[in-house]
């Protein structure tokens, strides 16, 4: 399936609207799919990401501007009829061999009214491919725009619905203004927001988006991290039990122990065995991950600080440390951290710190991580936006069913 992705310009032109595009694109072409950006300025993004340019698709053109004078002063002239058909003729060519076509803004906007009337002629016409119509903001609900726009034709295409198109806006405002404006069902419109590239955010190392694939670590919420050796000392059993008893509450909860088993003791191997075996007890197949399993040796500190970026909490349950420098790597990446009542952690600290017995009940440990968990509006915050407004989580629970 080949689909078009339609606007005034694409990227590398810096706009909010370019900027979904590109992530649209670089998403679809992921998942298999041709796709073709249809625009007046811009460039291809990769040799499976090309652009057909279109020139008269550009708000700033030349005769595009001239004739957006007339119309802002409510003069539908023949420039306008000329311009329209031109667009007509190159938009048929551009569009040639596309399945879908994704218009962004251009149907809502009176940005290039021409354009619109000429996706409007060839819609009608039945000389389009399925029309998916992505409104990111509406001209007739905008008070700045309110001296532009006229009763008519061309002006009445941006609050009118025109019938076998899939309507899709970027918030519940946007919903229900297009609902009221259009006299559509609401049910009808859906609603895709935009979102974060995590990967692309988080500068994250080539090892860490693979740790992250194999662990699907960033569906889990909350996230805790461990970031230490595999050996008795570290207590790992509490961790495991204490994430059992967390999932009660929050079920995609999720540990990550960063280390290795500790190399100066070989009864690490049978602790080790016996961890995975209470992980298996405990149902946490999926949920406690051990990145020694997926990476052998030692992670680099670039993977390591990842993990610090995306975790909800430190969680450090040992019975012994020498100094603790997890519990600082927590402070710089402002992490809470949930620790082992120790002197060495108790210093570090003070009154900074949740702390719990290394050998409390893991209810009781789990509980304290609900009551943070539950109380703190930026975890909260963070595990929503984390599980709803990351662009590979939209593209597949939303884009995906919508072509």
């Amino acid at each position: 399936m080949e689909i078009g992705l339609l606007h005034y310009s694409v990227p590398p032109i810096v706009g909010g609207v370019e900027s979904v595009i590109a992530h649209h694109a670089r998403l679809m072409s992921a998942d298999g799919y041709t796709v073709r950006l249809v625009a007046a300025r811009g460039e291809a993004m990769s040799e499976n990401i090309k652009l057909a340019r279109v020139p008269l698709a550009d708000s700033r053109h030349e005769r595009v501007a001239h004739v957006k004078e007339q119309l802002d002063r409510g003069e539908v002239t023949a420039d306008f009829t000329a311009l329209r058909d031109d667009l007509v003729e190159a938009l048929q060519t551009a569009l040639e061999g596309v399945d879908v076509l994704i218009a962004h803004n251009v149907c809502s906007l009176n940005k290039n009214p021409a354009l619109t009337a000429a996706l409007h002629q060839l819609h009608t016409a039945n000389k389009l491919p399925r029309l998916i119509l992505w409104h990111h903001d509406l001209a007739w609900t905008t008070p700045r725009y309110q001296h532009e726009l006229h009763d008519g034709y061309p002006w009445d295409l941006l609050r009118t619905d025109w019938g076998d198109t899939t309507h899709v806006v970027v918030s519940e405002l946007r919903r229900t203004e297009l609902a009221n404006l259009m006299k559509l069902n609401p049910a009808s419109i859906q609603v895709i927001p935009n979102g974060v590239d995590v990967d692309r955010f988080y500068k994250l190392e080539a090892l860490t988006q693979t740790l992250f694939d194999k662990t699907n670590i960033m569906d889990a919420a909350p996230i805790l991290l461990l970031p230490v050796r595999v050996t008795p000392r570290k207590n790992i059993e509490l961790a495991l039990n204490s994430l059992a008893e967390l999932k009660k509450e929050y079920p995609n909860a999720a540990l990550v122990v960063t280390g290795p088993l500790g190399p100066h003791n070989a009864g690490n191997v049978k602790y080790f065995e016996m961890l995975t075996s209470l992980r298996k007890q405990l149902g946490l197949e999926d949920s406690a991950h051990f990145l020694a399993e997926l990476h052998e040796g030692w992670l680099p500190d670039e993977v390591i600080a990842d993990f610090y970026r995306v975790a909800d909490a430190l969680f450090m349950p040992s019975r012994e440390e020498g100094f603790g420098i997890p519990l600082i790597e927590a402070a710089f990446s402002h992490l809470p951290a949930f620790c082992a009542d120790i002197p060495p952690l108790r210093k570090l600290g003070m009154d900074d710190a949740f702390f719990f017995s290394p050998d409390e009940s893991p209810v009781i440990v789990a509980k304290m991580l609900g009551e943070y968990f539950r109380n703190s509006m930026s975890a909260r915050l963070a595990m929503r936006a984390r599980a709803s407004f990351r662009w590979e989580a939209i593209y597949h629970t939303q884009i995906v069913p919508l072509l």
